[in-house]
């Protein structure tokens, strides 16, 4: 069965495409996606895949994996840290959607590409500087507690907390 999506629906879908690309590491689920599209979740669900060929749960799942293989290639991180870091609640379910699209595990990946001996960001580094949200490895991101250690601190050093 092949569906044909009307052109007016593309710049919709697309905004919502663009805005998984953009917002992957979040928690996005299909009624969010469709609301930033402007449509109803199932007609959402359907032009989607029919324009992108696969379904935007799928579509997120690839993002996801695909940033953890750039986090797994050139950064110093555990494999729980990029698991956090693209959105995955579980490692579990990280490392068989990683093994089922990638083919091999999260750990192998990693070791793979270390042992070409390219360059590695240190993962400290990359949190000091503001390249990773050190919220995101320590379980689910919510504005409340994605507070960091430096804004915990008071202002005057030799005041206690």
């Amino acid at each position: 069965m092949t569906t044909t999506v009307a052109v007016e629906l593309l710049s919709h879908l697309r905004r919502a495409r663009d805005h998984v690309d953009r917002h992957y590491a979040a928690a996005l689920d299909l009624d969010h996606l469709a609301g930033v599209a402007g449509v109803s979740r199932f007609h959402f669900a359907r032009s989607f895949a029919a324009a992108y060929g696969e379904t935007p749960i799928r579509y997120l799942t690839r993002r996801r994996i695909e940033r953890a293989q750039d986090l797994l290639r050139g950064a110093n991180l555990t494999v729980t840290e990029v698991c956090m870091l693209v959105g995955f609640a579980s490692l579990g379910s990280f490392s068989s959607r990683f093994r089922k699209l990638v083919g091999e595990s999260p750990t192998a990946y990693r070791d793979r590409w270390a042992a070409r001996g390219g360059p590695h960001v240190p993962g400290c580094y990359l949190f000091m500087k503001g390249g990773l949200d050190p919220a995101g490895t320590t379980g689910r991101r919510t504005p409340d507690r994605a507070i960091s250690e430096k804004q915990r601190r008071p202002a005057d050093p030799t005041v206690e907390a």
